[in-house]
């Protein structure tokens, strides 16, 4: 089938069903953070206009967290990055937001994101081993429903860099048995 066009207002009550062309997730996680048993990685991209929204949910079920603050959290020795940046997909950043949908349990509950030029980070790693820049500062202990923004001057992730889960406190060595997220990455096309 060709391609439609439509001029003026559209409205869908069932949703559009298809790809966006040219709007796909670039990169698969490392497998140090992909290999947690349980865990979720599912990620959505869609444009309005010029308008680009990245969805990524994150089950960090059967990932781990140190006892360091600032290590990353993961599994295994592999690359523990969750996704990576991509203006050509996702746009110029302008935003980052964070949503907790499930509190995590068992391990540090105090979780932040940062983004570092390297892929090679992994679990049990400090972060500030990388060229890195804080996106979101947990502050304290995740719960549902809490969102945290990026700092839109300072924390917008550049493009290539790898985007991290890290203990955003000192804790006790875990292995997640709960814990749900949605970041979110909002771009525009240029």
């Amino acid at each position: 089938m060709g391609s439609t066009t439509f001029s003026g207002p559209t409205t869908s009550t069932a949703g559009f069903v298809g790809d966006i062309k040219g709007l796909a997730v670039t990169s698969a996680p490392g497998t140090g953070f992909s290999d947690g048993v349980g865990a979720v990685i599912a990620t959505d991209i869609t444009k309005v206009g010029k308008i680009i929204n990245t969805q990524i949910f994150l089950d960090i079920t059967g990932t781990q967290s140190s006892t360091t603050d600032l290590d990353i959290i993961g599994t295994g020795t592999g690359d523990a990055y969750f996704a990576q940046v991509d203006n050509a997909t996702m746009g110029q950043l302008f935003a980052v937001s964070m949503t907790c949908l499930e509190a995590p349990l068992t391990g540090v509950t105090d979780i932040n994101v940062y983004s570092a030029t390297e892929s090679t980070g992994a679990f049990d790693s400090g972060i500030g081993a990388l060229v890195e820049v804080i996106v979101i500062t947990g502050g304290a202990a995740w719960t549902v429903n809490k969102v945290v923004t990026a700092t839109p001057a300072t924390d917008i992730p550049a493009d290539d860099k790898y985007l991290y889960l890290t203990c955003g406190a000192a804790g006790t060595v875990g292995t997640y048995t709960a814990g749900q997220f949605l970041i979110e990455l909002w771009g525009y096309e240029s």
